[in-house]
This record gives C-alpha cells, structure tokens and sequence, in this order.
C-alpha cells in the first residue's frame, strides 16, 4: 500500500510517496549533521590557535638549546650616503647561504649574585726570547652551585692588547691570545698547574692586561662565570718569575671594537632588517691575516630564532660589509625580542675554528642601546644607523 503525500502550492500539486518522503527527510538531517560538525569543528580550532611563534616553533624539531623558527635569509648589498643627515640605504641583490650553527655565549649577560674565592697565578718574560710566561697555578674557596652543590672549576685566560698605552684609556682592545687551563671536577680549591707563552715584544707590555676568568663547566648550557681577576703589566717588574695572588671580583666588560648598525622593522610585511655596515676593531699587525664576519640572532620569550651572518671579511682597522640580515617577526613579538650581533675570527692556524671577538645585545630596556630601539619603532619602515660598542 502507496500513501501519497499532497502538497498544493497554488495551481501547483506535488505528489510524494511515504518511501521519497523518507529519503527527503533522511537527506535534511543528514545535512543538518554535517553543518553542525563543521561549525564545531570551526569553533574548536578558533578557541585552541596557538600563537604564531609556537606553532611555527613546533612545526620544527627540538632540541635542548630551544626551538628554531626557520626564516628566510636575504643579504642585500648597500650604499652609506650621509648617515648622519638621510639614513637612506640603496639596495642591491646578493644572496648567500645560511648557517645553522648554535652558539652558547649569544645569550645576555649572567647576573653573579655570589664572587667569592682567590686565584693564584706566576708571570714571567724572557727579554732574550722576547717571551711572555704565564702560569695559572691554583684556586681557593670558589662558590658551589646552589643545586648540586659542587663545582667543576676551569680558567680561560685572555691576553688583551691596547691600541694605544695608558695616556689614552679610551683606545680599543684586541684579544692576542686565549688560553684555556685543564678542566677540574667537583673542586671548590682546584690545582691547575697550567702553563702558557707567548711572543710578545718588551715595549709591547705596557699595552698589555691579563684577564682570567673562572668558569664552571657545564656540559648541556653555557659555562657558569665563578669570578674573575686582571693584572696590567705595565707597572710590574717581571724579568724574573713573580707570583701573584688575586681575590676574585664581578666580571667586567671590555671594548673591543665598535660596529655601524641600521635597524629598519616593517610591520605590513613583518620583516626586521638588521645592517650590518661597518665594523671596527683593535688592530695588531700579527693579525693582518685573519677573517672576520659578524652573526646577527633574535631571541623572542627565550626561543631563539634562527641566525643569519656575514660574509667574511678580510680582517683590517675598519671593515665595510654593507650587507643586509632579514628576519619575518611579527608585531606582537617585536616587542619582546632582542637582538643579538656576535663577532667572530676565524683562525688561520686551525682550519674552520673561529673564535669569538665580542657580542652586542640591543633589546628594549634602559640600557643606552635603548635609544637605537626606540628610533626604530618611531621611524617604522626608515633604517636608523647608529655605532655600537663590541663588548667581551
């Protein structure tokens, strides 16, 4: 038995069995279900979006130093016309490649609350070898660390040389030599014993200052800094073996170059142009051989982004790069980022070994690198150069 459905529009009539008017109504509410699945669906989504930076962060794999959030690299060659009255910029069209190493010490600056402890060390030079002896012989009553409560004591020793003598303490500095002692562990009074020499000429030593610094080791983060001690020779008799002893003191920072920077932030496209221009250096004539390039990072909420650097530059008094770091930042991160320019040496003696000359940190704070920050953000879409300090 048929049941016929009749529908009347008018002149119209719509005949329908029961079996089409199933069909109908299974169809509607089948659409029905569909329709509420994808409003949920668009709803869910909308409530659980993750920020740019952690889904971008978590698209990549991870690793112990922090996520890296992949960034296309542009370098552009430029021209400086008048920066001090335009700050324009022209631009050209050179790529290189990038570069994926991590470097520990492009972080900021460890804050040592606790400097306790002495070291002892002998200095010596040989006038007849033009010889220059240093000996780091022990450390006393270091500081622990407050969760393991021991200590893995090492001793980085740093010669610095000045361009000019004591008349003029504004001169930069160039780091000649570095040295590093053998590794003691769970020591909080290490003997070290270590010994190290270098040639140095005897008129040269009143430029010279000794800096060691007392570190302790950490195998899976950046080396924790115990305290440090300096000695300048300019004022000490050492033509004979003479031992001194220092109680350690808050590191400091040395100027050892500076370096042209111009910052430019576009936020429609959400690109940060860093410039590197122009950077300048203590300049000793043994080292008329060496390479120098500069590495630009951006850490946003403690995730690192990736690098981007330099060509290499043959290394002189002031080296022009003129060459252009791009990094994609949105507008909500702009404000929390800093930015980090580390400079490096590569080392001639030892093939693809580098060492680092010094690092800038330029973020929003009260520091005076707080200045260049602010004109960036008042002159959007402008490049504002300005002379950094290289700090070590």
């Amino acid at each position: 038995m048929v049941f016929i459905l009749d529908l009347s529009f008018g002149e119209f009539q719509l005949l329908f069995s029961k079996e089409i008017l199933y069909y109908i109504l299974g169809a509607s509410v089948m659409l029905l279900i569909i329709i509420l699945c994808l409003l949920i669906w668009h709803i869910c989504c909308s409530c659980t979006k993750l920020p740019v930076s952690q889904t971008a962060a978590d698209g990549l794999s991870a690793n112990k130093r922090g996520f890296w959030y992949g960034t296309q690299r542009r370098e552009t060659k430029m021209e400086v016309l008048d920066w001090q009255n335009n700050h324009t910029l022209s631009p050209g069209s050179s790529y290189t490649n990038l570069s994926s190493s991590v470097d520990l010490a492009s972080t900021a600056d460890l804050d040592e609350e606790h400097i306790q402890g002495s070291l002892r060390f002998t200095l010596f030079y040989d006038p007849l070898l033009s010889r220059l002896v240093v000996t780091v012989l022990d450390a006393q009553d270091l500081a622990v660390r407050d969760f393991s409560h021991s200590v893995d004591p090492f001793v980085l020793v740093r010669l610095l040389w000045a361009e000019r003598g004591d008349e003029k303490q504004s001169s930069l500095q160039c780091v000649l030599y570095e040295w590093k002692t053998r590794l003691v562990k769970r020591s909080c009074s290490p003997l070290f014993g270590d010994q190290f020499s270098c040639t140095l000429d005897e008129e040269e030593l009143s430029r010279v200052t000794l800096r060691f610094e007392v570190r302790d080791f950490d195998k899976y983060s950046r080396h924790g800094i115990l305290g440090e001690a300096r000695v300048s020779l300019n004022s000490l008799n050492i033509s004979y073996p003479l031992e001194l002893g220092q109680d350690l003191q808050v590191p400091k920072k040395d100027i050892i170059g500076e370096v042209l920077l111009s910052l430019k932030y576009m936020p429609t496209s959400h690109r940060l142009e860093i410039g590197v221009l122009k950077i300048r250096t203590g300049f000793h004539p043994t080292k008329s051989e060496r390479a120098i390039y500069a590495r630009a990072s951006v850490i946003c909420n403690q995730c690192k982004l990736r690098h981007h650097r330099t060509t290499k530059q043959k290394g002189k008094e002031i080296i022009v790069f003129n060459e252009i770091l791009i990094f994609l930042l949105p507008n909500h991160m702009i404000t929390e980022c800093t930015i980090i320019i580390s400079v490096y040496e590569l080392l001639s003696a030892l093939k693809g070994s580098r060492r680092l000359i010094g690092q800038i940190h330029i973020e929003k704070s009260n520091t005076s690198e707080n200045e260049h920050w602010m004109l960036m953000m008042q002159s959007l879409r402008q490049p504002i150069a300005m002379w950094h300090s290289i700090l070590i």
